[in-house]
């Protein structure tokens, strides 16, 4: 399985503990940036990382900068991303089973390395349940392509 990964240029040391846990679940990992502390706009990270997907260059995303919020919104604007801020890991869980999602975001000033590596056990450990859940995803299928 093919994961990508984008942060922003405040979680780029979380980003080295991602990777190594990633790796070590047996991932492969497309690493989209940022690569060091100097600032860039996260929408153009999300971006990159909902492109991997959308072109199904990867299976999964993962998306962090300072508080998640920025990624999270700029990455579902993009038709098929289900990007899920979660701060803990029942949040991740449900995320998975109740809305299918494909993308994890986190921030990386409320999320520890050991926390985040938790929420990533769970994120790739856990199933979409389908059943009730599978008909609310229908509808939100369908806002991407209405005009309201």
């Amino acid at each position: 399985m093919i994961v990508t990964l984008g942060v922003d240029h405040h979680a780029v040391e979380l980003k080295k503990s991602v990777i190594a846990h990633l790796e070590m679940m047996g991932f492969e990992v497309i690493d989209r940036g940022t690569m060091d502390t100097a600032a860039v706009d996260y929408p153009d990270i999300a971006r990159k990382i909902a492109k991997d997907i959308r072109t199904m260059k990867a299976n999964f995303g993962i998306l962090i900068c300072q508080t998640g919020v920025g990624m999270s919104i700029a990455a579902n604007k993009f038709q098929g991303i289900r990007a899920a801020l979660s701060m803990n890991e029942e949040m991740v869980r449900l995320a998975r089973r109740h809305n299918d999602a494909n993308v994890l975001c986190a921030g990386s000033d409320y999320t520890s390395p050991e926390l985040l590596n938790a929420m990533l056990d769970i994120f790739f450990n856990t199933e979409f349940e389908g059943g009730r859940h599978e008909r609310r995803l229908s509808k939100i299928v369908e806002f991407e392509f209405s005009k309201l």
